[in-house]
Formats: structure tokens, C-alpha cells, sequence
């Protein structure tokens, strides 16, 4: 049985698609299982796959009803102890991730690292990941899916991805396994995966959407006097959190304002 399995989810991105796949064959380690979860192309991904069908170990091409539906179908396929999403048009930051993540793939439920985030322009930013997650981050943040390797069994135990939700679906299953279940997690501080921000529509109908399913992923979870109580809690660490950093540039500049 293989330690990891990576999933790549794929909807007419041929080009997103080669690029992962090129990627992910080009680890150092290449001990881990291959799933391609496609959504039934029509824009020539399935003569991609085909052409790297040899390097993929499970591929399903097939109407599906969203994006946490196909990356269910994955688990589903998955034998591995951990699973690690790197859908199409992402990358992973070099060519030896996997074979240093590895040796932190043994016990911990969620193990996840940081993010290279790519802009329109092509300029590039790593984001980097907490080493704790708690309520007040999820109010404000996530863990970033890319950087997330999640072993099986907690798929198994606390169940897949809400497929009710069309864009937080992980969002809601880190607060249902992280906060609610209290899985155990570790940060990694190095950069996992290259995420590219070209294809997210900034639109005020998909901020009005995220907005409405963040607040649901909360509300399938929590009773809303719980949810008050976090959001006082958030408020309270980030007011802290801000007094201390004043605090801090008065003591190194006491002439600042």
C-alpha cells in the first residue's frame, strides 16, 4: 500500500492539466500512487491523459456534479494512507516535495505546509501557513487545500466533502475535522504547491457565493450562539494581537506614532 496518493481533478484545462502532470513526474520520489479525476472533457484532456496514461496509476473520466463530487470519487479511488489534492493548472514547488514530506506522513491526521501563490501578472508570493490553527483563524483564513496531505482513515471517520457546497467545500471540512473533531495537524514550513490565481473570478456574484457558504460551512457545524462566541473570541486575539504589535514599535522606535 502506498504512503500517499495525489489527485488532480480536471475540467476542460487541458492545458492546466499537463502541466500538473509534468510536475508531479518530475518528483525525485516517485513511491506514490497517480489519480486523474476528470469531469468528462470535451477540450482534448482526455488525449493529455492518454499521453501520460502510463504515469497514472487510477483515471476516471465522467460527468460529474461539481468539484467536490470528483474530488470524492478520488478518496474514493485512493489507497494510499494520505491523499494530497493538486488539482489541474496547480504545481508542486520543485522536484522533491514529496520526497521531503514524506518522512512526516506517519501519525498526524492533517499534515500541511505553505503556498506559493502566482498572480495575473505572473508574479509570485509564498504565503505562509500558522503553526497552529485555531477558531480565530478559520474566522479570518483556511488551510490551503494544496498544501494539505490528509490521511485517509479521517475521510473514513468524519466523512468526505459536503457536496451541497460549490466553493468551500474544503473550507468546511477543516472546520469540521480540525475544529469540531480536533484532528491532530502539523505545519511543514516549506512551500508545497504553486497555486495560480488566474482562474478565480473575482466577481461580486462568487464573493456574494463565498460569503453565503463560508457562513454555511460554519452554521452545518456550530450551534449560532457558538458561532457568536468565536467571532467575540476572534475579535478579542486580533485586538490583542494589534495592541502587542504597537507595543513592539514603540519599544524598538520610540519615536514612532
Amino acid at each position: 500500500m502506498p504512503v500517499l496518493s495525489i489527485i488532480t481533478i480536471n475540467y476542460n484545462n487541458k492545458a492546466g492539466l499537463e502541466k500538473t502532470i509534468l510536475s508531479v513526474c518530475s518528483q525525485t520520489d516517485a513511491n506514490f500512487e497517480f489519480i486523474v479525476i476528470d469531469g468528462g472533457s470535451t477540450d482534448g484532456s482526455k488525449e493529455i491523459i492518454e499521453r501520460y496514461r502510463s504515469k497514472i496509476t487510477v483515471c476516471v473520466s465522467e460527468k460529474d456534479t461539481g468539484i467536490y463530487n470528483a474530488q470524492n470519487k478520488g478518496i474514493a479511488n485512493a489507497k494510499g494512507d494520505y491523499c494530497f489534492f493538486l488539482n489541474s493548472g496547480d504545481l508542486l514547488a520543485n522536484e522533491n516535495v514529496i520526497k521531503e514530506i514524506k518522512q512526516y506522513l506517519t501519525v498526524t491526521d492533517i499534515v500541511y505546509g505553505d503556498l506559493i501563490i502566482v498572480d495575473a501578472t505572473g508574479k509570485k508570493e509564498e504565503l505562509h501557513s500558522p503553526e497552529k490553527v485555531d477558531a480565530p483563524h478559520f474566522m479570518v483564513s483556511t488551510l490551503w487545500h494544496p498544501t494539505a496531505f490528509i490521511k485517509r482513515s479521517v475521510f473514513e471517520k468524519f466523512g468526505a466533502y459536503n457536496e451541497s457546497l460549490k466553493i468551500t467545500g474544503d473550507y468546511e471540512f477543516f472546520i469540521r475535522t480540525v475544529l469540531k473533531h480536533h484532528v491532530s495537524t502539523k505545519h511543514i514550513a516549506f512551500a508545497i504547491s504553486i497555486f495560480d490565481l488566474g482562474g478565480i473570478s473575482n466577481s461580486d456574484k462568487n464573493n456574494e457565493l463565498h460569503a453565503k457558504e463560508r457562513k454555511k460551512s460554519w452554521q452545518l457545524n456550530y450551534s449560532d450562539a457558538e458561532i457568536v462566541a468565536f467571532e467575540e473570541l476572534t475579535r478579542h486575539q486580533r485586538s490583542r494581537e494589534y495592541k502587542v504589535r504597537q507595543l513592539f514599535k514603540k519599544i524598538f522606535n520610540p519615536f514612532s506614532k
